[in-house]
């Protein structure tokens, strides 16, 4: 009995040290209470180009043509939603690109991938399913519900998902990304269209795909040359403060 209470106290001492986080070995242990976990601050929405759930969970947990990637959450065109890596860990998914002066993406960001072909509408369940997500990733994490972007706008010159059928007004009505009033007025004369790009949070050095990008996203074309209507979005867009230039307002 000593020895199975022994061998007991072990794997308990044990499991309880696999939970702490690793400490350097060069310094002395004092630790503080005043810390928080690391969170991320962006949400990137993907669309996986296959043809199942089934085929993209062995994908996300094994490797693509490019090596190892990995997503915090799948959503099925079911609505049902699935879960790969924890909120708090770095999943593999987002690749080189920069919001903003994020970086590394992979460091600061939930991926969720969407089970879409990227040639066919999503579907209402899975719509559904991805709202409900986002309201609780962006209230649990606290994560700006604004700060949610797709796979092309942090790497407009590599990747083209969500794709021009994703919903993002629909999202932005909701509450997540954002999006131009209907009646929000003209760019005024001189307005700088890649300054503008900028402020948004596009990375700018590929300027034709990035003005891609940015139609995929609110004109849901491929198109590389910016229009009159472009302008008025984007001057929408760098306005957050003016009241019904962002639909909605405010959450």
């Amino acid at each position: 009995m000593k020895k199975l209470a022994a061998v007991a106290l072990c794997v308990a001492l044990l499991s309880a040290c696999a939970h702490q986080a690793p400490r350097n070995p060069m310094a002395t242990w004092v630790p503080s209470p005043n810390f928080d976990e690391r969170r991320p601050v962006v949400i990137v929405l993907h669309y996986t180009e296959q043809d199942s759930v089934e085929q993209s969970l062995h994908t996300l947990r094994t490797r693509n043509s490019g090596g190892p990637v990995s997503s915090h959450y799948l959503v099925g065109d079911d609505g049902a939603i699935y879960q790969l890596v924890a909120d708090g860990h770095r999943a593999w998914h987002a690749g080189g690109g920069r919001w903003g002066t994020i970086t590394d993406l992979n460091s600061a960001s939930i991926g969720i991938e969407i089970d879409n072909n990227g040639r066919e509408p999503f579907t209402e369940p899975q719509v559904q399913a991805l709202l409900r997500l986002l309201e609780d990733l962006t209230g649990r994490l606290r994560i700006p519900p604004s700060h949610v972007i797709g796979h092309s706008d942090l790497a407009p010159s590599r990747k083209i998902d969500p794709g021009p059928l994703f919903p993002w007004r629909r999202l932005a009505e909701a509450g997540f990304g954002i999006w131009p009033a209907d009646d929000a007025p003209p760019a005024p004369e001189g307005f700088d269209a890649m300054r503008a790009l900028e402020q948004v949070g596009y990375d700018t050095t590929h300027r034709e795909a990035t003005i891609r990008a940015f139609r995929l996203r609110f004109r849901g074309d491929a198109g590389t040359v910016l229009d009159a209507e472009d302008l008025r979005i984007l001057h929408a867009l760098t306005l957050p403060d003016q009241v019904g230039l962002l639909v909605p307002a405010s959450r």
